[in-house]
């Protein structure tokens, strides 16, 4: 079928990308779901700075590449095999399809699917291969797929692994956030974090994850929750969405703020280390942000042994994506995680170049298409 995308053809674009236009509206053709396949139409999807790492060059990948991960739709079409999700069905879309087989699966979410990560890597989807074309006949060319799911288009063909179900009654802008967003920030406190009653939970850098982290440790109720960012205006957001406390990095560390639970978000060694700093004695440091490969914090290894600390990162929150998302999902719909507070904009399909910018000025949480 023929569909509309955002296609990224070249990396480490120039800004700012509303001149540069490093993604370009192309109408692709897009295979009929194979074997343990869906076809979905995408309702909703985020904007979420893995996205901009690609376009900037932070984390390669193949290219041409359609772009976008975090999203939700409905289910329009089954291939083989698929016999636990209908037609009609909303689905959220995950950007680490678990394989289930290998030994990083039986890990309860700690290490990511060897075999996601490597189709992941090869812009396949993990049951191999690619769904998307350029041109016709002779001349057409195939179009890598982001993460496994390359959401920024009208429809996709995803393996049954990259998506969960949700309830009809989800919206889709929050359905989409559950995905990517809700379920790294969120994973990082609950499964890495791991934080006690009474446990005050700091978390550093408050963009998309930032907030979702926050939000899930104003749910524990646990202990206090502090947010931390050098943005003014996150730290009233952060403040309006139930955070106790909310200080710049510079009045954190001045003030001797420490907590048994701290969250980088950030993905910049600065943050890590404003992290590692706020971290209290015997307490432990959750990484959950994507700093470029070549990125370098500086630590003293003795704070590790004398203050008997923890440091762990937690990619895509330590998450087990079909067991993770209805917990959210329950949570939201009890009131108790307003997720839709973090949807900063809803914008068009050809908005995105402009949105780039937006995100990279740290002047939203999330931005979300709607089709």
């Amino acid at each position: 079928m023929r569909i509309r995308g955002a296609v990224l053809r070249s990396i480490g674009a120039e800004r700012p990308f509303a001149a540069s236009r490093p993604l370009e509206l192309v109408d692709l053709e897009l295979d009929a779901p194979g074997p343990g396949e869906l076809l979905v139409r995408i309702e909703a999807a985020g904007l979420c700075h893995s996205d901009l790492s690609v376009v900037d060059g932070a984390r390669p990948r193949p290219v041409p590449m359609l772009l976008g991960h975090e999203a939700a739709g409905i289910v329009e079409a089954i291939g083989a095999g698929v016999d636990d999700v209908a037609v009609g069905d909303r689905v959220v879309t995950t950007f680490l399809p678990r394989c289930g087989e290998c030994a990083a699966c039986a890990t309860d979410g700690r290490l990511p699917c060897e075999r996601g990560s490597a189709s992941n890597g090869a812009g396949e989807l993990l049951g191999g291969g690619r769904r998307l074309h350029e041109g016709s006949g002779a001349s057409a060319s195939d179009v890598h797929h982001h993460l496994g799911v390359s959401a920024f288009a009208t429809h996709a063909v995803l393996d049954r692994r990259s998506v969960v179900p949700v309830g009809a009654d989800v919206p889709p802008a929050v359905a989409a956030v559950l995905g990517c967003a809700m379920l790294t920030g969120g994973g990082a406190v609950i499964n890495a974090g791991k934080p006690r009653e009474g446990d005050d939970i700091v978390i550093v850098g408050l963009g998309g994850v930032g907030m979702a982290a926050l939000l899930a440790a104003v749910s524990l109720g646990v202990g206090r929750v502090i947010g931390i960012d050098a943005v003014p205006a996150k730290l009233e957001t952060a403040l309006a969405l139930g955070a106790d406390v909310a200080l710049s990095p510079d009045d954190a560390i001045a003030q001797g703020l420490r907590a048994p639970v701290v969250v980088e978000a950030a993905g910049h060694p600065k943050a890590f280390e404003t992290a590692f700093a706020l971290t209290a004695a015997g307490g432990t440091t959750v990484t959950v942000g994507l700093p470029r490969a070549d990125a370098r914090s500086s630590l003293s290894p003795l704070t590790f042994t004398a203050e008997a600390r923890t440091v762990i990162g937690s990619y895509l929150g330590s998450a087990v994506p079909a067991r993770d998302i209805p917990r959210y999902e329950q949570l939201w719909r009890e009131g108790r995680l307003p997720v839709e507070a973090l949807v900063t904009s809803e914008i068009e399909l050809d908005g995105l170049n402009e949105a780039l910018d937006t995100l990279a000025d740290g002047k939203a949480i999330r931005q979300v298409v709607r089709f």
